[in-house]
């Protein structure tokens, strides 16, 4: 296997051997009474029973076969939700089929940060995965349940279900996803048309027009996003079923597959024939496959928030060191937008995860030793059938389309998607696999802005055309709760086409549709806590250099006094005052950017 995977694996081991002992440790003493429910007095089942109907109603009463929790992220607005609407009562009839029953346990919020990009329901966006754990550790509070089964897909919602459900590890738990819309228009058309109306050539309807003829469905939207980086840094973990991530809804393998992944839990329950609890199948070796598969893949620069954070609420500790060094020696082996014009359909119809997984094993790239939910290591690079009505997993074979999935050798980049910069300004991240060459390295003056907004405002009034390194601060979680700055790229995108060598540097984020514009993100120390980006000012030359994975401000910045702004003033309305106390004790974004983490297997 390869030596830099084994060594960032053994690192993360090692500095984690008191956290992961005192999470382990709170995990036996769950498990040891034989059942959660044994725990309960018969006051306490009869209000779990009451609103049960039939025979769910009498296996709560008898305690005769397993209990599953449905934690759902369902709600009409989210189009890749929508699909769980009916999953509560196909999961019940699959449950009782076999003898079990299952109870929606609670519904988590699951906001969409397409719909609030650039409102202020971003700054409290980020901070929604915290609240997504504790919801789950709510709902499984009621001791009733012998395994959970997670319906959640998109940016926030995956992790912080994984982060809650992590604290009832001693359960087998598993996710159960709804696959991607159709294809819509093509991604280049989209970014053109956006462009337009940012440069003002098109009016605000024929944008709505083209944006709803891109968003137009059930299911996730088809870019490679943190939503469906999601879905197949998961399914990489063995959090799923094999080949399941991006199979579309209504489908009769959908359908099947949700089937199966029910009675599979069933199964993997004390009751059932193969216990799997969840803590077998969270080690450091899946989420190092987690990762080598985000990395592999050119996945959401939100994993490097999303990452630490699960692992720290399974007792592990990851730094954005580990995972700049798995970049160096994990290749670049998909081209889904937006780092191509492929979609995330595309990807499946390519051979899916799988495929991906397979070639990374054949470059000695994952660990092949692990647990899955519902398996091991050889049922992932397998994939779901349906032959004479029956599903069937298959071996996933090589990659049926090589300009999206590369598997029979080669690589569209050596390195992975991901790169860790450094510089004395402090460490941030890039998604190089979405910036060409010739954009790698920018060295141009800065122009600083303490808002999004300002940007726009500043280019409406011709005030940015020229070379430079735009700079957008106090974005960070203690100053604004991190929001993602997508009102930047058109923009950006425009300066760049007008032939202009431009490059962002934010302590905010931008997830998995930075573009083609070199941007540094995540910067940490953030400026809210004296980072130096703070003390920038315009005119300050700044040498961005992607390849070389450097960023340094090449003006002295001594003797200067950071001028903070009011930041606190403007996240009074829309309900961003509730989440103050958030914004206070949130950890640095190198950390994984959760107030969660002075309260996790403390020692």
């Amino acid at each position: 296997m390869n030596k830099i995977i084994l060594e960032v694996t053994r690192r993360i081991e090692e500095r984690s051997k008191l956290t992961r002992k005192a999470y382990l440790q709170m995990i036996e003493a769950q498990s040891s009474v034989n059942r959660d429910r044994d725990t309960l007095t018969c006051s306490n089942i009869a209000h779990a029973a009451a609103g049960a109907q039939n025979s769910t109603k009498e296996n709560l009463i008898t305690g005769t076969g397993p209990n599953l929790a449905i934690i759902s992220a369902y709600n009409d607005m989210v189009s890749a939700h929508c699909p769980y609407k009916d999953y509560p009562q196909k999961i019940e009839k699959s449950a009782q089929s076999v003898g079990a029953s299952s109870q929606v346990a609670g519904m988590v919020p699951a906001m969409c940060d397409g719909v609030t990009q650039g409102q202020p329901g971003m700054d409290i966006s980020l901070f929604s995965r915290d609240l997504i754990a504790q919801s789950v550790a709510v709902a499984m509070s009621h001791n009733i349940f012998d395994g959970a089964l997670l319906l959640g897909i998109c940016d926030k919602i995956s992790p912080g279900l994984l982060m809650g459900a992590a604290a009832f590890a001693h359960l087998p738990v598993a996710f159960i996803p709804s696959g991607p819309m159709s294809t819509g228009i093509s991604n280049k058309e989209k970014s053109e048309v956006r462009q337009d109306f940012a440069a003002g050539k098109i009016d605000k309807i024929a944008l709505q027009r083209m944006e709803c003829k891109c968003y137009h469905s059930k299911g996730t939207c088809t870019f490679y996003g943190t939503a469906n980086t999601n879905q197949l840094v998961l399914e990489a973990m063995g959090l799923m079923l094999p080949g399941s991530a991006f199979v579309p809804p209504d489908t009769e393998l959908r359908e099947k597959l949700t089937d199966y992944a029910v009675k599979m839990m069933v199964d993997s329950t004390r009751q059932g024939k193969h216990f799997k609890p969840l803590y077998k199948t969270l080690t450091a070796k899946n989420l190092v496959n987690g990762l080598v598969a985000l990395l592999a893949s050119g996945g959401s620069t939100n994993h490097t928030l999303h990452m630490p954070a699960i692992a720290r609420s399974a007792g592990y500790i990851i730094t954005w060191q580990d995972i700049s060094d798995l970049s160096e020696v994990v290749p670049l082996l998909v081209q889904v937008y937006p780092n191509a014009s492929y979609d995330i359909n595309a990807l499946q119809n390519a051979g899916g995860v799988p495929v991906l997984l397979k070639a990374l094993a054949k470059k000695d790239l994952l660990h092949e030793d692990v647990q899955t939910v519902f398996g091991d290591f050889s049922n992932q690079l397998t994939t779901p059938v349906i032959e004479n009505g029956e599903l069937k997993f298959v071996d996933c074979g090589e990659s049926k389309n090589p300009e999206v999935i590369i598997s029979d050798g080669g690589c569209f980049r050596d390195q992975g998607g991901l790169k860790v910069l450094h510089g004395n300004l402090g460490d941030s991240v890039i998604k190089i696999s979405a910036v060409a060459k010739e954009h790698m390295h920018v060295v141009a003056p800065a122009k600083v802005f303490n808002s999004q907004y300002d940007v726009q405002k500043a280019y409406k009034e011709g005030k940015l055309n020229q070379d430079a390194v735009i700079v957008v601060r106090y974005a960070g979680p203690a100053a604004s709760g991190m929001p993602e700055l997508h009102t930047l790229m058109p923009v950006l995108g425009n300066l760049q086409k007008a032939g202009f060598h431009v490059a962002l540097l934010t302590d905010g984020r931008l997830s998995g549709a930075s573009g083609g514009i070199p941007s540094a993100l995540h910067l940490s120390p953030e400026a809210k806590k004296g980072g130096l980006i703070s003390l920038l000012k315009d005119g300050d030359l700044i040498d961005f250099d992607a390849e070389k994975g450097e960023i340094n401000c090449m003006t002295s910045l001594e003797n200067r006094h950071a001028e903070e702004p009011d930041i606190e003033q403007d996240e009074q309305t829309y309900g961003r005052a509730l989440f103050r106390i958030c914004r206070e004790n949130v950890q640095p974004a190198d950390q994984g950017a959760s107030f969660l983490f002075k309260a996790l297997y403390l020692n």
